[in-house]
């Protein structure tokens, strides 16, 4: 064999493991074992079909560091803020129970999405995930539907320390920041992005701020904000493994240039961090 012919055969090979590696994941996310959601696609751009199990799933949605349940909360939050691809976030929504995520764990990252896209955004997931939920009876969780209530302190005052437990001092200094434009807006800042959203217990704050970075990157207009929640999500627990694979996980679902913006800041919150 010539070593042409050699390194043909390698890249075959390689390609074969990709693919197969990719189809294992897929149908996990699936649960089924044969994963319809791609047939269309063959009919059309088969390639493209090829390159999302190898690439989006062979090569990105194995790779460790992340969670089955951590990429497709990412997925979800990223999916639900850009508000451009319902039909991938009903996909999704179906794919996060299927890996493990509760119907509650769904639902509040959706509320969650109403602090950094917007309500309309947020309402719009939850449509979808009433769909998802109505087409997945056996799995209805009684607990999903109730109330995620927080605990007896004033709106106020439990934001503020849910803040200070997440940003630090950085996160005061924002809300004093507007105290000469507009002081109610810090407030409502306090008030429901802290002390209702943040305070729910539907999801952990680990979780929550996975989902805000993931968020700000497939948003691509929040570079300071995105900052700011890299901090925060290093506050509350998260490594900078977790970091750098959500935002590999991103380029499969915000594209290249949001996941490279938000690799920049990574890489510079990660020095900030190291040096102090």
């Amino acid at each position: 064999m010539t070593h042409a012919h050699a390194a043909s055969a390698a890249s075959a090979a390689t390609s074969d493991d990709r693919y197969a590696r990719g189809l294992a994941a897929l149908r996990l996310v699936t649960g089924t074992e044969h994963p319809t959601v791609l047939d269309s696609l063959a009919e059309i751009a088969p390639d493209l079909a090829r390159y999302t199990i190898e690439f989006g799933y062979g090569d990105i949605w194995t790779r460790p560091g992340l969670t089955p349940r951590q990429r497709q909360i990412a997925t979800i939050a990223a999916l639900s803020a850009m508000g451009n691809a319902a039909p991938q976030l009903r996909f999704h929504i179906d794919g996060a129970l299927n890996v493990g995520c509760t119907r509650r764990e769904i639902v509040e990252t959706f509320i969650h999405t109403s602090v950094y896209a917007g309500f309309p955004a947020a309402l719009n997931a939850l449509s979808a995930a009433r769909e998802v939920f109505a087409a997945r009876p056996q799995d209805e969780e009684a607990d999903d539907a109730a109330p995620a209530v927080a605990d007896a302190r004033d709106r106020y005052t439990r934001g503020v320390d849910v803040l200070q437990a997440v940003d630090g001092p950085e996160g005061v200094q924002v809300v004093a920041s507007l105290d000469d434009i507009a002081p109610d807006l810090g407030r409502y800042l306090i008030e429901y992005v802290f002390g209702d959203v943040y305070a729910r217990p539907g999801l952990d704050l680990h979780t929550r701020e996975l989902a805000s970075v993931a968020m700000c990157t497939a948003l691509g207009t929040a570079a300071p904000q995105l900052r700011v929640h890299l901090r925060a999500f290093l506050n509350v627990g998260g490594t900078r493994e977790e970091i750098v694979e959500t935002l590999t996980q991103m380029a499969g679902y915000a594209g290249f240039p949001a996941a490279l913006n938000a690799l920049t800041a990574a890489k510079e919150i990660l020095a900030e961090r190291e040096a102090n």
